[in-house]
Parts: structure tokens; C-alpha cells; sequence
């Protein structure tokens, strides 16, 4: 298992246990990627993601 950098307190958190946090609260992810070539934009990519976890009382 894989730790993570220690924590405020000194303490070492385990990535499974951030990433239990992280999906509990909800992630927000959003970036902008444009290619451009002599000043004319090419190609421009948007993402906006929101990643969180489902618990089986919240899908009825």
C-alpha cells in the first residue's frame, strides 16, 4: 500500500484513505487545453468533471 505525505499532525495517511475522502466529499476537476500554430487556434479542449462516490441509499 501506497502512503501518502505525512499529515499535519505527523501522522502517515494511506492513499486509499485520501482518495476515500476525496470521493466521499466530491472532486471538482476543470481545465481548458486550446493548440494553437502561428496565433490560430487549432483545437480547444474543456473539461469540467465532478467525481464522487453514489452510496446505495442515495440511487433510490
Amino acid at each position: 500500500m501506497t502512503l501518502a505525505p505525512a499529515a499535519r499532525d505527523g501522522t502517515r495517511i494511506a492513499l486509499v484513505d485520501l482518495l476515500d475522502r476525496l470521493l466521499g466529499t466530491g472532486v471538482v476537476l476543470s481545465g481548458d487545453i486550446t493548440v494553437s500554430l502561428a496565433g490560430v487556434d487549432l483545437v480547444e479542449v474543456r473539461l469540467h468533471a465532478l467525481i464522487r462516490s453514489i452510496r446505495a441509499e442515495e440511487r433510490r
